[in-house]
């Protein structure tokens, strides 16, 4: 039987005299959605003084894919100013805010530290401080649950938009919670407020709740895909295909010249907990190698209660490496830039020609540890 929980939005009710006669604006997207399937856009310009909207990548109603650049324009449905925060900038200017007295988001994450939307939200929050505006977080949860911390630390000097702060790749934080960790560790200091959920406690995956599963973005169609997110983001900064463009984002991992059934075969004799690998034929509609038959693997969850996406992700690309000439990281559009490898990585040690994936994980085990220990305090829920 699924849990029967609540999203913030479920539970407005809490912050109902911080909205109440205030002039709002929302930052949100289509899983900014109550228990009943009612837009929090809806929710709020019906029950309270909702003044604009702020769109991140994807765009508020979902209709943007990922990379592409969102424009300030009029929502067809409300009527409603359109503040892009995902073009030419990612933080809210002061002139956005002059007919906002409370800042509200409310956004689905996926639990993984190379997110836009996690940024959006701490550059707003930063925004707010800076303009004496009060910040409300309709907190969701953690579609990947509480507990399980996993992945490699990002190192600063490589902070970017997929990846601002020195946290795991998986984080085992609600949104509520991060921006709470966020807000004190960072020492943004804004005057924040958590609407909670209720009856979540963190082992639960957002499909053993009676939530309703809305696309957390356009290339994130199912939590399976959440969970292989952790780890198969990686090809993504390689010219490897990471399924974009099929039905099987992050599932599917291929190129044209990739022997699937020796990869497979690879694969599967590592015995990983938790994971089969299938040899797998697709032809993206768009992205890498669009209109292209490609071979590869598709990943199976056997048990994601064993699974480890991260070190999967690692193992996977570092035998596709080893085997194939033509795999190759992608460059820098910009001389001086870093790779996105390492933006997404957190570190350039990928990179390195001696990078071992045992080594690797271990080293960054101690500072992982460290972090789910740290972020106890943060915890609204058990």
């Amino acid at each position: 039987m699924k849990a029967h929980v609540n999203n913030g939005i479920d539970n407005i009710a809490q912050v109902d005299k911080l909205l109440k006669g205030k002039q709002l604006g929302l930052i949100t997207t289509p899983t900014g959605i109550s228990k009943d399937f009612r837009s929090t856009i809806d929710i709020l310009n019906e029950n309270y003084n909702l003044s604009a909207l702020f769109s991140p990548e994807h765009g508020v109603r979902g209709d943007i894919q990922a990379g592409e650049k969102v424009e300030t324009y009029i929502d067809d449905i409300t009527n409603l100013p359109v503040y892009s925060l995902y073009g030419s900038t990612k933080k809210i200017s002061q002139d956005m805010l002059k007919n906002i007295e409370v800042m509200v988001f409310d956004i689905q994450d996926v639990g993984v530290r190379h997110y836009t939307f996690l940024y959006t939200m701490t550059y707003a929050m930063e925004s707010c401080k800076e303009n004496g505006i009060k910040f409300v977080v309709l907190d969701r949860i953690n579609p990947l649950g509480g507990r399980i911390v996993d992945g490699a630390m990002l190192d600063e000097k490589f902070s970017s938009f997929v990846g601002k702060y020195s946290v795991p790749t998986r984080y085992g934080l609600t949104i509520g919670e991060f921006a709470n960790y966020i807000n004190q560790k960072e020492n943004i200091g804004c005057d924040l407020h958590v609407a909670k959920c209720s009856r979540w406690d963190r082992n639960l995956y957002f499909d053993e709740t009676d939530l309703p599963w809305v696309l957390p973005s356009p290339n994130i169609p199912t939590i399976d895909t959440a969970i292989l997110y952790t780890g198969l983001h990686l090809f993504e900064g390689t010219n490897v295909s990471e399924g974009r463009g099929t039905t099987k984002p992050f599932e599917f991992i291929g190129a044209p010249w990739i022997n699937g059934e020796d990869l497979a075969s690879i694969m599967n004799k590592k015995a990983m907990d938790g994971a089969y690998f299938r040899p797998v034929y697709f032809k993206p509609t768009f992205s890498k190698h669009s209109g292209n038959l490609c071979k590869g693997v598709q990943v199976h969850i056997t048990d994601r209660s064993l699974i480890k996406p991260f070190e999967i992700g690692l193992q996977l690309l570092y035998e596709i490496k080893r085997l194939y000439k033509e795999f190759e990281w992608i460059k820098p559009s910009k001389q001086n830039e870093h790779y996105f490898i390492d933006l997404l990585a957190g570190s350039s040690d990928l990179r390195d020609p001696n990078f071992n994936v045992e080594d690797y994980i271990e080293r960054n085990k101690e500072a992982v540890i460290n972090f789910a220990k740290e972020k106890e305090q943060y915890h609204i829920y058990k």
